[in-house]
């Protein structure tokens, strides 16, 4: 202690200590009161401390308690006192050590003289007994006052033993202590020092084996440089990030590798201020350097410096490890993978890291939400666009990229963040509408969120659904008032049903009247503009004429592709013109099916028509039955009984086109469109009206046979409309040669009448002629009736039979209908 006034205080204090206990009070200039002056202040010089915690305020409340106690309440108000006026006033100074001392010297002076030593030992008043009694205390260990009691030592023994102990380690070392932090400094920062270097082989930092040092200060020096081998892999990331072409990073790689240049830049600072330390000299053991113990650096000090940054530069060499290959979305789940941890300094950490990463997804996001713009170059956000036609924008121009998707935004957001996205470019390049710009504004401000650039970020997940969803109820609201009010969506759909799906009834018998014997010519010689006329012509003759000149343009004449021998039947069918932005319902693909669909309709509708006509020929030739009746009642009876069973084939085939046309018309068709309709009321969005539909259309292919489920039976059905059809054809040609046979009868008799004097010539020669010709005209035509019936009946009975085994259970329903007599069901086990 240099300070003169310290050491005139501590011998005041010697003064009074040695004066207490009775004893009178001693010369300042005796020699036995220099000597304890000169003990005090060695012992008050020691680096030596309590072998308790440093806690003033509990060593405040036990002297207060130990004085109120005593029966002191004044003593210890007026200490309490005292100590708010010393923390006042002298805020740095080290106060729970001078407490420690004082209580210390307190309780020694209340010790009586023949107890043991307490906390201070006795100061060398007679030296033998002062010797023994700091031996004894040193003997006894710590005791109950807290300090560590040291015996007096003239002779510096201790000293001497600390500084043989230094030049033992001394001469254990080749390399003084200071040197290797230097040198590990270096390492640390990716360089080689004098002894510690980077070993290729081992992949690490080490100290060369010939060098000679304790194995404890090898094992240290290792576990610091590792610090160093972190630091070249992020180093080496980051340079190979910015320098490599042929692999682009990316913004969010860009991102990253300035947060970890950041972080490293927080180390270079560190790693400056240690070098500054690193250059004040360590003290050897037991020496008393007038230094400052503080500002020295060994490796057990650099161990504790480089702990957290020895933390930190793991983690960064672990993401940079798992973020080699990745990019954008990807990279930035991988980090926040990492991210869910307990330790709060590696969430502090990982959480500024992510701000910094994420920072252009949430831009992109935010763009995308507000703005439909996708500003993506290096193809980082986890949704991609392609270039496609404008009716295959919204189904095929954008789509979510799972790789890309980062785990903190769940798939359902992703898709409500991508239908936002395409309804706001839908609408501005489809629909050429720019409305959705005002609902985005409006989205924006309802939840708060600012549509500036990096307005979002890393953590506000929470901020960022809610406005996705906003953002897509209100320009799915406006997209939806577009599609149905501007562009009549509805109208065009009610339209199909009823030109396409033959819904307008008076329109469809029009047209089959008018076209039916154009089609019934090859197909190669119909020509497609005589029958768009036709067209046009039953259009102005039924109510379709009232409906908006705007759908009926759009109404035209297809002819499919042809084959040999196919009539104009076979390849007629009408289509419907589905323009920009309604091609996106009706697609390609749609409008097929709707040609499937009206295909079979047609051919439906033919032979409800071909059967019509059948009925005209037939009920005028059934009062025509007397013309055999003078010539022979064979022949008349022969004529009768093939008429009856062709009228009672027509019946069946007429019972069963009659139900089945019932169950198309009004089960499947009707009954879609009701559910079609509400369907596309409920909608909220485009994908609820694309789904919407879809169901419509799928509902009427499945429910109509024409799905892939059902070939078997639409197969047999159409073998039932070709016999009926066939039937068609036999009955106008066997009521054609009646026709003809009757022309001939009438004119046999005309001539008969004419040749009365010839006895016998119309009963001799022409009559009977006709007779057998007659005759064998109905056995000919009885047994190609014959032929027809026993081929009908067999298609009718396996198509009611695989009714059954359909899937939808409205078929069932069909079986119902055509069987509720339980006829063929009673029939078919016979046959």
């Amino acid at each position: 202690m240099d300070d003169f006034a310290t050491v005139e205080l501590v011998r005041e204090l010697v003064l009074r200590l040695l004066s207490s206990g009775g004893r009178s009070t001693p010369s300042a200039s005796d020699s036995s009161t220099a000597a304890a002056v000169r003990y005090a202040l060695r012992l008050l010089s020691s680096r030596m401390s309590p072998s308790v915690l440093p806690d003033e305020l509990s060593l405040v409340e036990s002297i207060k308690r130990r004085l109120a106690v005593s029966g002191r309440s004044s003593a210890a108000l007026a200490f309490a006192d005292l100590h708010s006026k010393l923390s006042a006033r002298a805020p740095l100074l080290n106060r729970w050590a001078l407490l420690y001392l004082l209580n210390s010297l307190s309780l020694d002076r209340r010790r009586p003289a023949s107890s043991p030593s307490g906390g201070l030992p006795f100061l060398p008043l007679q030296p033998s007994h002062t010797a023994r009694s700091a031996a004894a205390s040193i003997a006894g260990g710590v005791v109950s006052g807290g300090v560590l009691l040291v015996a007096k030592d003239p002779e510096n023994i201790r000293e001497i033993a600390l500084r043989e102990y230094a030049d033992l380690v001394m001469e254990d070392n080749e390399v003084t202590e200071s040197a290797l932090v230097r040198d590990v400094l270096y390492a640390c920062q990716g360089i080689d020092g004098r002894y510690v270097r980077f070993d290729r082989s081992s992949d690490g930092y080490d100290l060369p084996e010939s060098l000679k040092i304790p194995r404890p200060t090898r094992s240290i020096v290792r576990r610091l440089c590792e610090l160093g081998w972190l630091f070249r892999k992020v180093r080496g990331y980051i340079s190979e990030s910015i320098m490599d072409q042929q692999f682009e990073v990316g913004t969010v790689g860009q991102a990253f590798c300035s947060s970890l240049q950041d972080e490293l830049s927080d180390y270079y600072k560190l790693l400056a201020v240690l070098e500054s330390q690193s250059a004040n000299p360590i003290p050897s053991a037991g020496s008393d350097s007038g230094g400052s113990p503080g500002n020295y650096l060994s490796l057990r000090r650099l161990s504790v410096w480089l702990a957290e940054p020895m933390v930190r530069m793991r983690l960064m060499a672990l993401l940079v490890d798992g973020c080699q290959e990745l990019r954008g979305g990807a990279m930035a789940g991988a980090i926040h993978a990492h991210a869910q941890h307990g330790d709060p300094l590696v969430q502090e950490f990982m959480g500024r890291l992510l701000r910094r990463v994420c920072s252009p997804l949430f831009e992109m996001v935010r763009t995308w939400v507000l703005e439909g713009e996708l500003e993506d170059v290096f193809a980082e956000f986890f949704i991609s666009s392609q270039p496609v036609k404008a009716e295959s924008l919204w189904r095929e121009g954008y789509e979510i990229q799972s790789s890309m998707l980062p785990d903190f935004i769940s798939p359902l957001l992703a898709q409500r963040i991508l239908r936002t996205g395409k309804s706001i470019n839908f609408l501005r390049v489809c629909c050429e509408d720019s409305g959705w710009a005002e609902a985005a504004a409006e989205a924006a401000a309802h939840v708060g969120a600012t549509t500036r650039r990096g307005g979002l970020g890393y953590g506000e997940t929470d901020a960022l659904e809610a406005l996705a969803i906003e953002a897509a109820k209100r320009i799915d609201r406006h997209l939806m008032d577009v599609i149905h009010k501007r562009y009549r969506f509805k109208d065009h759909c009610l339209a199909i049903k009823r030109y396409l799906l033959l819904g307008q009834g008076d329109f469809v018998q029009y047209l089959m009247d008018i076209v039916g014997p154009e089609l019934s010519e090859p197909a190669n010689t119909i020509s497609s503009f005589q029958l768009a006329g036709l067209l046009e012509t039953a259009v102005r003759a039924s109510n379709a004429q009232y409906d908006d000149r705007e759908i009926l343009d759009r109404l035209k004449v297809r002819m499919m592709d042809q084959g040999d021998g196919d009539r104009g039947w076979d390849v007629f069918s009408l289509e419907y013109d589905a323009r920009v932005p309604l091609d996106t319902v009706f697609t390609a693909l749609n409008m097929k099916r709707y040609l499937k669909i009206f295909n079979f309709l047609w051919k439906l509708k033919r032979v409800e028509h071909a059967l019509t006509g059948l009925w005209k020929t037939m009920k005028p030739n059934y009062i025509n039955s007397c013309i055999f009746t003078d010539e022979s009642f064979g022949v008349k009876l022969q004529f009768v009984s093939v008429l009856r069973r062709s009228q009672v084939l027509w019946n069946e085939m007429n019972h069963f086109v009659t139900n089945f046309q019932y169950y198309i018309m009004f089960e499947v068709l009707e009954i879609s469109w009701v559910h079609f309709s509400e369907g596309m009321d409920s909608s909220k969005d485009l994908d609820d009206l694309l789904a919407a539909h879809d169901k419509y259309l799928n509902s009427i292919v499945e429910k109509s046979l024409l799905g892939e489920r059902s070939q078997g039976i639409i197969r047999t059905l159409f073998v039932l409309f070709d016999h009926i059809l066939r039937f068609r054809s036999l009955s106008d040609r066997w009521f054609e040669r009646i026709y003809e046979l009757q022309l001939r009868r009438n004119k046999s008799r005309s001539k008969s009448k004419g040749e009365l004097g010839k006895v016998g010539s119309w009963m001799d020669g022409g009559r009977k002629a006709l007779i057998q010709l007659a005759r064998d005209f109905f056995v000919k035509m009885s047994e190609e009736l014959d032929t027809v019936v026993k081929e009908y009946s067999a298609a009718l009975d396996a198509f009611i039979s695989q009714l059954p085994m359909q899937q939808h259970i409205d078929l069932k329903f069909l079986l119902f209908r055509l069987d509720f007599t339980e006829y063929y069901s009673r029939l078919s086990p016979n046959k």
